[in-house]
């Protein structure tokens, strides 16, 4: 969780909201990745998504049995289909999203047992750190505004 905390802080040093996320396979990261929309003017470009699309290539297959990723934040509702959808055994996070998260506090997408796969869930990891950062990112951009 430490990486994806990290990555976060990589998200925030460039301007983006600071999520940052990375897929572990085997005790190794095989994927990393921050929140990029606005740099990359891509919709699609959030954290959960760009470790996935690493780690895909790096193990050379989309289905990611076997792995864990780790984010800082809950994953919103495409972000946690994705998950589904690449079959990922086990989603880490630091702090729950009540306005768009989907893996227990708006929707609880990743355990559906209307989907053909669910994952392990364990929330709540390094929670203090990730909502310090968030609380100083916004914190900031609130001071820019005024």
């Amino acid at each position: 969780m430490q990486e994806a905390l990290a990555e976060a802080r990589l998200a925030a040093a460039e301007g983006e909201i600071p999520v940052g996320a990375v897929v572990v396979w085997q005790e190794r990261i095989v994927g990393r990745g921050h929140n990029r929309k606005e740099t990359l003017r891509d919709p699609t470009a959030h954290a959960e998504i760009l470790a996935l699309r690493e780690a895909a290539a790096t193990l050379g297959r989309w289905r990611l049995a076997g792995t864990t990723l780790y984010c800082t934040l809950e994953p919103c509702t495409m972000c946690a289909g994705a998950l589904v959808n690449a079959r990922v055994e086990r989603l880490v996070f630091g702090v729950r999203d009540p306005k768009t998260g989907a893996a227990g506090s708006l929707y609880d997408i990743v355990r559906s047992p209307w989907l053909n796969h669910r994952l392990q869930v364990v929330a709540g990891v390094l929670a203090d750190d990730v909502q310090t950062l968030m609380q100083e990112f916004f914190g900031g951009l609130r001071q820019e505004q005024e």
